[in-house]
């Protein structure tokens, strides 16, 4: 197969789009496919239009949101007309079989006006884009909403990272017989990259401030619910050696410092700050319990990550973990809005380390089955059954 990947974003940006294209895309070279990324050129930084990156070839084009208003249209559409001109020109110089949006935004929407202009097939995956955005943009661009109603019109195929992501997704006139779901995926050995080869590494090691401690981790936002998470905690009434560490960063870092404050917990929660993938991996295995407060969430891969950790989990209930985080038996699943219920999960497994490694070797196993190279047999199914579709065109 020759496949062209249209993510919202690839790297520099850093994040789990990035992430799960890079791994997909490593997971098809290594069954012999031909893989190329098509991602949006950032105006703001000086990145090449073509670059290799360790053996796949990285694509960038202007891909700049079509304009709502008519005072933009003057701006954007010379932009527009260009992105798509060299887009014309990379399925031309490439001749891929699919053209595969991973996230829709603008690349959606352009891959969208690809797909009609070359004939190529489209394959849109949705990640949750339309309820998990910072800013809700999907209820009030009316230009996206647009565009993703057309995409489905034209789409040969669509899939999800869960059911509950397809559901949201006939807002915008999925049909509901239309879509399947794919699972996010996991590399199984985290001190390697999507090479295989190992990840760089340096003397620093996340030493967090406490014997023992329970782990949050991801954008700090509203709807991650690490505020949710916190007011459980201070409910725990944990011994002073387990403390609570908050990874990432985000807009909602300065009222949730603001919150350990006025609930008395200085010293006992500890915000790291952003942290490299390999840090990330530290804080997993070192950490006596993993929990995912979202208010929604409609995939969640830092479970997969805790579980190749063997660390147990605590998700949300609310969107997609219930669809493969199995209660009782590789995680527990709580309402994380109500906090009580949440600091009572958590307070179950401190309390158990037996409980702890039962879960902990559950998720382990599970785990295997979120390896990238499974997740892409999946994803080369859809693209062999929308070439198909091409060819009886």
């Amino acid at each position: 197969m020759r496949v062209a990947i249209m993510p919202s974003a690839f790297c520099p940006a850093v994040g789990g789009v990035e992430e799960l294209t890079a791994q997909l895309a490593r997971a098809l070279q290594r069954e012999g496919d031909l893989v190329e990324v098509w991602a949006p050129l950032y105006s703001h930084l000086e990145l090449p239009t073509q670059e290799n990156w360790g053996g796949l070839t990285i694509r960038r084009f202007p891909m700049p949101l079509p304009p709502a208003k008519l005072s933009h249209v003057a701006t954007a559409v010379p932009t527009s007309a260009r992105g798509l001109r060299e887009l014309g020109r990379a399925v031309a110089a490439f001749n891929p079989d699919v053209l595969h949006v991973q996230c829709f935004g603008p690349n959606g929407a352009y891959a969208t006006t690809l797909s009609a202009l070359s004939g190529v097939p489209l394959v849109v995956t949705l990640q949750g884009e339309t309820t998990m955005d910072d800013h809700d943009i999907y209820e009030h661009s009316r230009t996206l909403q647009v565009a993703l109603r057309l995409a489905f019109r034209r789409a040969a195929a669509v899939t999800a990272c869960s059911a509950f992501t397809l559901a949201d997704a006939q807002r915008f006139g999925l049909a509901p017989a239309m879509g399947r779901v794919i699972y996010n995926g996991v590399a199984m050995n985290e001190e390697c990259d999507t090479d295989g080869a190992p990840l760089p590494t340096n003397d620093f090691v996340v030493t967090p401030p406490f014997a023992r401690y329970v782990l949050g981790l991801g954008r700090v936002v509203k709807k991650k619910g690490f505020d949710l998470l916190i007011r459980a905690f201070a409910r725990l009434g944990a011994p002073d050696d387990v403390g609570l560490v908050i990874g990432g960063e985000g807009a909602a870092l300065v009222e949730l410092r603001r919150l350990v404050s006025d609930l008395g917990l200085d010293g006992r929660v500890w915000f790291p700050g952003r942290l490299a993938r390999d840090k990330v991996a530290q804080l997993m295995k070192g950490a006596e319990l993993f929990v995912m407060p979202s208010r929604v969430e409609p995939f969640g891969i830092v479970v997969l990550e805790a579980w190749r950790a063997g660390t147990p989990v605590v998700a949300t209930a609310r969107g997609g973990p219930p669809e493969f985080v199995e209660e009782g038996v590789n995680g527990l699943l709580v309402d994380p809005l109500d906090t009580t219920a949440l600091s009572d999960a958590m307070a179950s497994l401190l309390q158990d380390p037996e409980r702890q490694a039962e879960l902990g070797r559950a998720g382990r196993d599970k785990a295997a089955l979120f390896s990238w190279d499974v997740i892409a047999k999946h994803y080369r199914s859809v693209y062999i059954d929308a070439s198909s579709k091409r060819r009886r065109r």
